[in-house]
C-alpha cells in the first residue's frame, strides 16, 4: 500500500541526466531500500516510448515497496500507470491555460490522479494551492546543474512555506549534505534530493543519510 503523501518525506529521482550505466530497476530498488518516499521518473529529452517502457520498468518496484513513483512532464504516461502521478512546471501547467487540478483528469478513468507543481514563489504556491495541486514543490532553493538557469528562491521562501503552506511541500534545489541542515532549520521536513544521491558511490546510502536527517528534524 502507497504510503499517504503527507507522511512522505523523502523525495528522489531516476533523472536520465544522472542514470549512467545503471538499470531502472537497480536504481530504483537502491532508492527504495534506501528510504525514498517518493520517485520521480524524470527522462527530459527521451521519446514518450521510452519513457513509458522505463516507468514499466520501475512501477513493480516502487509498489512492491510502498513508494510513489511520479511522472514528469507527461501526462499521457502518467495516466497509464496504476496509481497515476505526474509533476508539471508552471508552463505547463497554467501556461497551458489550465486553472483547476481536475481539469487533468480523464473522463474515462476511474483512476485518481495526483499532481504536483513546480512554484518559484509564494504567489505562485498559492495559485498552485487554489488549482487543487495534491503537493507543491519549492525551489530551486540553491542553484542548481539540473536547471543551470533557474535563479534560486533562497530560505526565504521555504520559512514563508513553513509558516503558510498546510498541503504537503518539498524543497528542491541544490541541496546536498552540506547543506541539507540550513533546509531543515527554515522549517523543510521534506525535501526532494537529485544529484547529492544519484552521483553518489552508494546510492542507497545517500538516500538512507537524508531519510536520517528528516527522521531526526521530525
Amino acid at each position: 500500500m502507497l504510503k499517504p503523501l503527507d507522511q512522505c518525506h523523502l523525495y528522489a529521482f531516476i533523472d536520465e541526466a544522472y542514470r549512467g550505466p545503471r538499470s531502472y530497476e537497480d536504481l530504483a530498488k537502491s532508492l527504495c531500500d534506501g528510504g525514498a518516499d517518493i520517485i520521480q521518473l524524470r527522462m527530459k529529452d527521451a521519446k514518450p516510448e521510452r519513457i513509458l517502457a522505463a516507468a514499466e520498468c520501475i512501477h513493480p518496484i516502487t509498489e512492491s515497496a510502498g513508494v510513489h513513483l511520479i511522472i514528469n512532464d507527461h501526462l499521457d504516461i502518467a495516466r497509464r500507470m496504476p496509481h497515476p502521478f505526474v509533476h508539471m512546471g508552471q508552463e505547463d501547467f497554467f501556461d497551458e491555460g489550465y486553472t483547476k487540478a481536475s481539469e487533468l483528469h480523464s473522463p474515462e478513468s476511474t483512476k485518481q490522479l495526483c499532481i504536483g507543481l513546480s512554484t518559484h514563489a509564494p504567489s505562485q504556491a498559492e495559485r498552485a494551492i487554489e488549482a487543487g495541486a495534491d503537493y507543491v514543490a519549492i525551489g530551486p532553493v540553491f542553484a542548481t546543474p539540473t536547471k543551470p538557469i533557474a535563479t534560486p528562491v533562497t530560505l526565504e521562501y521555504v520559512r514563508w512555506a513553513a509558516e503558510n503552506i498546510r498541503i504537503p511541500w518539498f524543497a528542491i534545489g541544490g541541496i546536498h549534505a552540506g547543506n541539507v541542515d540550513q533546509i531543515l532549520e527554515a522549517g523543510a521536513r521534506n525535501i526532494c534530493v537529485v544529484s547529492d544521491i544519484l552521483k553518489a558511490s552508494d546510492t542507497q546510502k545517500a538516500c538512507t543519510f537524508f531519510k536520517s536527517k528528516l527522521q531526526s528534524a521530525s
